[in-house]
């Protein structure tokens, strides 16, 4: 299959010092959630080969779920009303590629997950922790979904290590003082040798990280939202994968002097 990448990288974190360091959170502008991108039909091809050949790996759920994956689906749903190239027929969503979704109220996330580029995480508190109970996890960078499904965000972590004590207590703060209408976003970097976007990896099986001549850059725009109704969190994620060549003369003298390997939030 051919490569798939986007021609550009909005928001690359290296640029901006409040983006450079973890977590690197800064406030959602209103609209500013789900974006369409130069790779959208690529990716959602893509998307949809991945959950036919391999649905156990880039789908799950645990017992409970359902209740927010539902208000996951009426939400992207309500976004996709104002952006270009989507229109509604009943429970059928034509997109701008022109596939036609169906909508599956039993499987809500599933049909997100073929709506938008992003990938769709949900996370619910239980005690003192937020477990990941649900997620279309079609571009892991790194992790695996049947890994970390069902945990909480300490083991989610337990490889990583600049996910020290003190994020992850500065990230369960945060988590708890998003409020349904203050989402907030931050984005990640990582150097690739490849183009893939369906790169699982197990926690045994640490990835080498390649010199700052790696061909690729693979960026995750992250966005978090609080879910009104279930109180859940909504963790999604946009990828982007661009050839070193592709960024902007700004852009590749920084990465010189602040070289990059930004681990993802979950």
């Amino acid at each position: 299959m051919s490569e798939i990448v986007q021609k550009h990288l909005p928001n690359p974190p290296w640029m901006l010092p409040q983006t450079r360091r973890l977590p690197g959170i800064m406030p959602l502008e209103t609209g500013d959630w789900l974006r369409i991108d130069d790779a959208y039909a690529a990716q959602m091809m893509e998307r949809v080969r991945l959950h036919k050949k391999h649905p156990g790996l880039v789908y799950a759920t645990c017992e409970g779920s359902l209740p927010a994956c539902r208000e996951v689906l009426h939400r992207v749903l309500a976004e996709l009303e104002n952006m270009r190239g989507f229109a509604r027929q009943g429970e059928v969503v034509i997109c701008p590629d022109g596939r036609q979704v169906v909508l599956d109220w039993d499987q809500p996330l599933l049909s997100a997950g073929m709506l938008v580029q992003d990938d769709l995480c949900v996370l619910e508190k239980s005690d003192d922790e937020y477990n990941l109970t649900a997620a279309i996890l079609c571009f892991p960078a790194s992790w695996s979904l049947a890994e970390k499904i069902g945990r909480p965000m300490t083991a989610i972590h337990e490889p990583v290590s600049s996910y020290t004590a003190e994020i992850a207590k500065r990230v369960a703060r945060m988590f708890d003082a998003i409020h349904v209408d203050r989402p907030l976003w931050r984005a990640n970097a990582l150097l690739y040798q490849d183009a893939a976007l369906f790169q699982p990896r197990s926690t045994l099986a640490r990835r080498a990280r390649p010199g700052n001549t790696a061909p690729f850059i693979r960026s995750e725009r992250q966005c978090l939202l609080r879910l009104p109704q279930t109180k859940a969190i909504l963790f999604s994620i946009h990828t982007y994968v661009v050839r070193h060549e592709s960024l902007t003369s700004a852009q590749k003298q920084m990465l010189l002097t602040h070289p990059i390997e930004h681990v993802p939030l979950v």
